[in-house]
């Protein structure tokens, strides 16, 4: 555990002079790395899918269903699709395997990261995703779709820790009145992740062969774990070279864990209200994103019919704006906390109401402005965009919630809310058997009510502020001022 009263090694210090960012945010950026290598490493088969499965036949579908296909789309190249004869049901439980895998590692990566520090859970998690990246393409062409799913549950299994050990590296780093800033600039590496994803792979897939797609992203991936393990250290108190003034202004600000806290207080965690206001935020925020993240290139291709390039700078766009809006709301949190014009309870509120009804109404709204391309991307681009502000909301609520305890409450939240990217993807699958508009629009049915009925919750019952079980104790009960 992270001693403050251990003195810095003189070589530390010598080498901290090379320095001129500060660690934490160094740290910061490797973190946003990481989401960002998780995200490519998981969304490159949404776009590489749609090259693999046998194109359908679209004549025997009605026009108003079907829209034409995209007047610069070369039909021999970008309709005829590739060898696997795979159904709408099973392209849905491929995409959504990965999360079966996700949900399970949620919890001990949490467990493992506030015990031991965040440092290897993160890094270890990301290289084993990397590696069986690199064996997709062997278990496509070798084994098909079923051995597909088992290696898409294990690279879910990688992955699991990512958030709960950026979660405990976040508390042992971030000072609280810079939470929301470097939050939001961590957490935005899912957004980039996305848009890279999306605009490498549609340009990899229209000019190389396909199984490239998921070797670009491995190996980019392996890189980030060599500099990662060498620069980043799970505490400022553990860290060699960092400088001596920002080691002081940590020891501060961000005051280490206790090295003799209690056991993880799972039964006041369970039974608290706030707690399961979070829980129904992030079930709310992950069925609309995970529906986005795993068949948003496929609506573009299957329905829209754009081009693979097309669809790759497209199904981009709305991430783009997502991650401008996460680093710009992240901002405006942290001025509103400092400067007390708003609570912390109610600031957290404020982003996750906006970053739910917001995309609701937009999402359904793509539905109905059918065939019109440029306003079916405007409309999935300002969705997203407005999903942004989760990221300086319930996003950051298990640090306010608890310091002590953050890699925990991140992977209990997310492991819940990760069940639904089991579900939605594979859901979607089974109510979009031809992939036509009105099938599409129920699906955007479903996620408004499931958006707005969860971030009704967390509005009502969610807080900001530190709980009662933080100190360890097994109660929702607040202690008496003394």
């Amino acid at each position: 555990m992270a001693d403050p009263t251990k003195e810095q090694p003189e070589w530390g210090i010598k080498i901290s002079k090379f320095f001129v960012i500060p660690q934490r945010w160094i740290l910061a950026i490797m973190g946003f790395f990481a989401i960002f290598n998780a995200y490519t490493m998981r969304i490159c088969l949404s776009q590489a899918i749609t090259v693999l499965v046998v194109k359908r036949n679209y004549t025997i579908f009605h026009t108003e269903a079907i829209c034409e296909p995209d007047s610069e789309s070369d039909p021999a190249s970008s309709f005829d699709g590739g060898d696997y004869d795979w159904s709408q049901e099973k392209q849905g439980l491929i995409l959504a395997s990965f999360y079966i895998g996700y949900i399970v590692t949620h919890l001990p990566g949490g467990i493992l990261a506030d015990k031991f520090g965040g440092k290897w859970t993160l890094s270890l998690g990301i290289f084993f995703t990397a590696i069986f990246t690199l064996l997709t393409p062997v278990c496509i062409v070798y084994g098909g779709a079923d051995a597909l799913i088992v290696l898409r549950v294990l690279m879910g299994l990688g992955e699991g820790t990512t958030f709960p050990a950026l979660s405990v590296l976040l508390a042992s780093w971030v000072p609280a009145n810079e939470r929301g800033m470097l939050g939001a600039l961590v957490l935005g590496g899912g957004q980039m992740g996305s848009i890279a994803g999306n605009i490498i792979s549609g340009y990899v897939l229209s000019s190389m062969d396909w199984p490239w797609v998921f070797y670009v992203f491995a190996i980019i991936a392996l890189v980030w774990f060599v500099i990662f393990t060498l620069l980043c250290f799970s505490s400022p108190f553990t860290h060699p070279f960092i400088k001596p003034e920002e080691r002081a202004f940590l020891a501060q600000e961000v005051p280490p864990p206790d090295k003799n806290k209690p056991k993880t207080p799972f039964f006041a965690i369970l039974t608290n209200i706030p707690m399961w206001a979070l829980i129904s935020a992030q079930i709310g925020h992950d069925w609309g994103f995970y529906i986005m993240v795993s068949y948003l290139p496929k609506y573009m291709s299957d329905v829209l019919r754009f081009s693979i390039k097309s669809n790759g700078l497209y199904s981009s766009l709305p991430y783009v704006t997502m991650w401008i809006m996460s680093l710009a709301s992240g901002c405006v949190a942290d001025q509103m906390i400092k400067r007390n014009c708003m609570s912390t309870t109610n600031t957290r509120k404020i982003m996750t109401g906006v970053a739910a009804f917001g995309p609701a109404v937009f999402m359904v709204a793509a539905s109905y402005a059918g065939c019109n391309r440029g306003l079916v991307v405007a409309l999935f681009t300002i969705t997203m965009g407005l999903m942004g502000t989760y990221y300086a909301g319930m996003k950051l609520t298990p640090l306010d919630m608890s310091p002590n305890y953050a890699g925990t409450l991140m992977a209990v939240t997310n492991g819940i809310g990760a069940i639904t990217g089991v579900v939605s993807p594979y859901l979607v699958g089974v109510m979009t058997p031809n992939a036509t508009l009105l099938e599409w629009r129920l699906v955007f049915w479903v996620a408004f009510a499931v958006l707005v009925i969860t971030a009704i919750v967390y509005c009502i019952w969610a807080s900001g502020e530190i709980q009662p079980f933080n100190d360890g104790t097994n109660s929702n009960k607040k202690k008496d001022a003394a």
